[in-house]
C-alpha cells in the first residue's frame, strides 16, 4: 500500500478494469520468468525502520507530519498514525561491511530525526515492537495520518467486516476489546529486512524462509505489552491478524484466510504460485490509476512497474512476502521478512538481520524440495509457538524436538555464520553481530524478557500506568546509548523521579477490583474484604453498572454470627452517595470529590464502565510521596 493515490474499488467496471491490470501482471511477470529477465549475480540488503514518537511523558505524540516538514529527508515517510514514523534505508550490497553500514546509517538518520523531533513539542524517538504507554484513547481515528491511502484502507476494511473489529489475546493476562479502526494496527512497530534473490533459488529460499521464521523469531522478540496487559512474547503477531481481520462468519464457515498470514501451503512449481494463490482467495479492494500495459511493455524490453500486482500484494500481510521492484529498468523480486519487531536497540536490530539473512544464505542443500521432508504445519506452529513463548519455546525441527536455545547455539547460528562467510562478509563483522545474538541465549535475555522482568518489579511499587513509562524511559535511555538488550541493567526506581507525576486520575488508580452484586449477601462481602484485604468493594447491578459501595467500617457493628445476617444483603447499606471520576480527571479534582462526598473512596467511570477505584489511602501515599521529590 506504499501508494498515496488509491481509490476503492466500488463499481463493477473499477472490478473489472483492475482485474485485468492484475492478470496482465501476471502474465508479465510468468514472461519475465521465462525470458530470465530478473536480475541475478548481486544480492542487496535493504531495511524499513518503524519507529514511535513520544513526548515529555513518554506518551504518543501525534507530530509526525510537522516532523516531517521540518526534517526534509526523503529517507523518512509517514505511518498509518500520527505516532508513528518510518525510515527507508538505501540498500546495501551484501558483502563485507554492509551490516555495520547499515548500523551507521540508521544510527545517523535517527540522530537527524531526533534532533528536529525535540523541536517539535519536545517530542522522542522510540524503537518498540508495541509502545508500553499506549492507551485505548490513542487508537482513536482522528490520529490516523490524514492522506487519502490510510483514510481509504480503514473505510473499505469497516465496510467488508460489517462491524466493529474485535481483538482477542490470552496471554498472562487477557484482553478483550472492540474497536471501530485500523490504527490498532499501528500498535506495532516493525524492523523490516529485504533479501533480494535470485529467480532461479526462489521456490527454495521463499519455503527455507518459511521453515526457520518459528526459531529466528524466538530470539528476537520485543513485544510483550499491550495495553497495560502481559500477553504474548510477540504480541505483534496475535495483534496485526486481529486488528484487520476482514472475515465474518460466513467466510470463517469456508475457512477463508485472513489478509494477515502465515501462508497455508509449500511453494512447489513457480514462485509465481504466491501471486495467483492470493488472487484465487482475496478479491482486490482498492485500485489507482494504471496506464502501463504490462505485458506489452515487457515484450518490448521495458521492465513494467507491475502497478496492479504491487497494489493488491500490498493490501495482504504475509510474514514473509515475496516483492517485486525495479530500478533503471532493471527488474529484481526480494523476500522481505515482516516479523522482526523494532528494537530493542539498534545493534540488536542490525544483529537480527544479519542473522536471518545468515540463515538465509546458509540454507543447506539437503533442504531444497522442503514440503518432501517437513509438514508446512510444523512449519506454522513453530512460529505461533515462537510468538507466545519467544526463547522459551520448543520446535518441531525436521522430525525432532528441540529447544529453541539448542536450535539457534547448535544448528542455526553455525549456519547463519557459513552462509556469511559465502556471501563474502568480514568475518568479524559476522563475529560481532553474531555475539550479541549468543549473548542473548546466555543471558537468557531478549526484549520481551526485559520488559517482564522489570514490569513485575515496577508493579510492587508502582501503578500499572507508572510502571510503563518508568520502562518506556529506560528503553528510550538504554536506545540512545546503543547498548544490546543483554546488557540492559535492570530499572532503578531512584532514578524515575520524572515520571512521577501524579496529576491524573489513570496515573494512580487501583485497577485490579473486587466487585459484588447488589443482590449478594453482605457475608460474602465481609469474607472477601478478609481474604482479599481491601477496605472497600464496589457495588453493581445485574447490567454490571456500579451502583453502590461499601467501606469497611460499614461492618464493623454487625455481628455475622448471627442467624439475621444471612438475611442481609449489599443493597441493605451500600452507600449510593459516592463519589465518581473518570480516568482523565486530574488528581486534585478527584481528591476534591472525594472530599466534598466525605468518603474514604471514590469510584472511576469510563462511560458507563467500572474501571477502577481511589482510596484515601492511595491519595495520603502520593501526598507523602510528593513531600520527597
Amino acid at each position: 500500500m506504499g501508494s498515496q493515490s488509491v481509490i476503492a474499488i466500488k463499481t463493477k467496471k473499477q472490478r473489472k478494469e483492475f482485474v485485468r491490470h492484475l492478470l496482465n501482471d501476471i502474465e508479465a511477470f510468468e514472461y519475465m520468468l521465462q525470458h530470465q529477465m530478473f536480475e541475478t549475480g548481486i544480492q542487496r540488503v535493504g531495511v524499513e525502520q518503524e519507529l514511535c514518537l513520544v513526548d515529555k511523558d513518554f506518551r504518543p505524540s501525534t507530530t509526525a507530519l510537522e516532523i516531517l516538514e521540518k526534517m526534509d529527508d526523503k529517507h523518512y515517510t509517514t505511518e498509518l498514525a500520527l505516532f508513528n514514523l518510518e525510515i527507508n534505508l538505501d540498500p546495501f550490497e551484501l558483502t563485507h561491511t554492509c551490516f555495520s553500514d547499515l548500523e551507521k546509517q540508521l544510527i545517523a538518520l535517527l540522530e537527524k530525526g531526533s534532533n528536529v523531533a525535540e523541536q517539535v513539542q519536545n517530542t522522542k524517538l522510540i524503537l518498540a515492537g508495541i509502545l508500553p504507554t499506549l492507551k485505548k484513547k490513542d487508537l482513536v481515528f482522528k490520529n490516523v495520518t490524514p492522506f487519502k491511502r490510510y483514510k481509504t484502507l480503514n473505510s473499505i476494511l469497516k465496510k467488508i467486516r460489517g462491524e466493529d473489529f474485535k481483538i482477542h489475546i490470552q496471554g498472562v493476562d487477557e484482553l478483550i476489546l472492540k474497536h471501530e479502526s485500523i490504527l490498532f494496527e499501528a500498535c506495532n512497530t516493525s524492523f523490516q529486512v529485504h533479501l533480494q534473490i535470485c529467480p532461479e533459488e526462489a521456490i527454495d529460499k521463499y519455503n527455507w524462509s518459511q521453515a526457520i521464521a518459528g526459531p529466528i523469531l524466538s530470539i528476537m522478540t520485543n513485544s510483550p505489552i499491550l495495553l497495560g496487559k502481559e500477553l504474548w512474547s510477540e504480541t505483534r503477531i496475535a495483534l496485526f491478524q486481529q486488528s484487520i481481520d476482514l472475515r465474518n462468519i460466513s467466510h470463517i464457515s469456508r475457512e477463508q484466510r485472513a489478509r494477515v498470514s502465515f501462508g497455508e501451503s509449500w511453494v512447489k512449481e513457480s514462485i509465481l504460485e504466491l501471486f495467483t494463490d492470493d488472487i484465487s482467495r482475496y478479491p482486490p479492494i482498492v485500485s489507482s490509476k494504471i496506464e502501463e500495459d504490462s505485458l506489452e511493455l515487457v515484450q518490448q524490453g521495458i521492465m513494467p512497474k507491475l502497478m496492479a500486482l504491487n497494489l493488491h500484494n500490498g493490501t495482504l500481510y504475509k510474514w514473509n512476502r515475496l516483492c517485486y521492484g525495479v530500478h533503471d529498468n532493471i527488474a529484481h523480486i526480494r523476500i522481505e521478512n515482516r516479523y522482526i519487531p523494532a528494537g530493542p536497540s539498534v545493534k540488536d536490530e542490525i544483529a537480527n538481520a544479519l542473522l536471518w539473512v545468515g540463515v538465509m544464505q546458509g540454507m543447506p542443500k539437503q533442504y531444497e524440495k522442503i514440503w518432501r521432508k517437513m509438514p508446512f504445519n510444523d512449519a506454522r506452529g513453530n512460529f505461533i509457538n515462537a510468538a507466545r513463548t519467544g526463547m522459551d519455546s520448543y520446535f518441531n525441527w525436521f522430525g525432532k524436538g528441540m529447544s529453541a536455545k539448542k536450535l539457534l547455539e547448535t544448528v542455526l547460528i553455525p549456519m547463519a555464520k557459513e552462509g556469511l562467510l559465502k556471501s563474502n562478509i568480514d568475518e568479524t563483522e559476522i563475529d560481532h553481530y553474531l555475539e550479541i545474538i549468543q549473548k542473548r541465549i546466555d543471558t537468557n535475555t531478549t526484549g520481551s524478557k526485559w520488559l517482564i522482568r522489570n514490569k513485575r518489579t515496577l508493579r510492587a511499587e508502582f501503578s500499572n500506568y507508572e510502571s510503563n513509562v518508568i520502562l518506556t524511559e529506560n528503553i528510550h535511555k538504554n536506545q540512545q546509548d546503543n547498548i544490546p538488550i543483554s546488557e540492559w541493567k535492570p530499572v532503578e526506581f531512584y532514578k524515575n523521579d520524572s515520571q512521577k507525576k501524579y496529576d491524573k486520575v489513570y496515573k494512580i488508580m487501583s485497577t485490579h477490583l473486587y466487585v459484588v452484586h447488589e443482590n449478594d449477601l453482605l457475608k460474602l462481602v465481609s469474607k472477601i474484604m478478609e481474604w482479599k484485604k481491601v477496605h472497600h468493594i464496589p457495588v453493581v447491578n445485574s447490567r454490571n453498572r456500579i451502583v453502590g459501595i461499601i467501606d469497611k467500617s460499614q461492618l464493623e457493628e454487625i455481628d455475622f454470627s448471627s442467624k439475621n445476617t444471612f438475611k442481609t444483603i449489599a443493597k441493605n447499606i451500600m452507600n449510593t452517595n459516592f463519589g465518581i471520576a473518570n480516568p482523565d480527571m486530574s488528581y486534585q479534582t478527584a481528591k476534591n470529590i472525594m472530599n466534598s462526598k466525605k468518603n474514604t473512596a471514590i469510584v472511576v467511570v469510563n462511560g458507563d464502565l467500572l474501571v477502577g477505584i481511589i482510596t484515601k489511602s492511595d491519595f495520603e501515599k502520593i501526598e507523602q510521596i510528593k513531600k520527597t521529590l
